[in-house]
């Protein structure tokens, strides 16, 4: 394996791992902060939407808080690919960029362990523009089926190539592999939540990422 290939799994690895701490991320979010997504954005608008019909259990103002703060970390990950970076680079600062605000995430449930409702919405913007950060750097890397937030053209991708749709199913492994780690991601989160709390569920994203990060630099430094 050459040094460029031996980078470019680093790279795909690192994007397999980020996509279970998204399903982590989501599932703090959704389970602990009031039925909002600060990854899947998708799911924001349909909220929004549900609350402005008049819908109970959503909230207009943590769907708003958390697509703005996506939109902000997406203008942050934009400003990031600007710069005369190699896409590792960009991923590694990403990441680095990450870590930290899920540990200010982790810092904000000190004050109200027992009321996590006080601090949920600074809680939405760590994340979500930890997300929204990331997101733009890794479109920019453009590997189909590591989005490592969404997965619906994955699904989609994964059933209209398969054989049985008259395709060659070539993607097929990385498809599955992505799925898989997103609900694996997310049902480690809730156990954590459930178990533990949000501190230490957000906690072990941040430490996810930060050994991501490790990873990511020794294959491709």
């Amino acid at each position: 394996m050459t040094s460029d290939q031996h980078g470019d799994a680093g790279i795909r690895w690192s994007l397999l791992g980020l996509t279970a701490v998204t399903g982590v991320v989501d599932a703090v979010s959704f389970l602990g902060l009031g039925h909002i997504f600060t990854a899947n954005m998708t799911g924001n608008v349909v909220f929004l939407g549900f609350a402005l019909g008049g819908g109970t259990g959503v909230s207009v103002a943590r769907s708003l808080t958390a697509l703005s703060a996506f939109a902000c970390g997406g203008i942050c990950g934009g400003r990031l690919n600007t710069r005369d970076r190699t896409p590792a680079r960009s991923l590694l600062t990403a990441m680095c960029f990450e870590t930290l605000l899920l540990l200010l995430a982790v810092a904000s449930t000190v004050p109200s362990a027992v009321n996590v409702s006080s601090v949920a919405y600074i809680v939405i913007v760590f994340t979500a523009l930890a997300m929204g950060l990331r997101n733009a750097v890794v479109r920019k890397l453009g590997i189909p089926d590591m989005t490592t937030t969404v997965l619906t053209l994955t699904i989609t991708g994964l059933a209209a190539d398969s054989r049985l749709a008259g395709g060659k199913g070539d993607r097929s492994g990385r498809r599955i592999v992505s799925i898989a780690a997103m609900c694996i991601g997310a049902a480690v989160g809730a156990v954590l939540l459930g178990r533990f709390g949000l501190a230490a569920a957000l906690g072990t994203a941040a430490l996810a990422v930060a050994g991501l990060s490790v990873f990511l630099y020794s294959t491709t430094a």
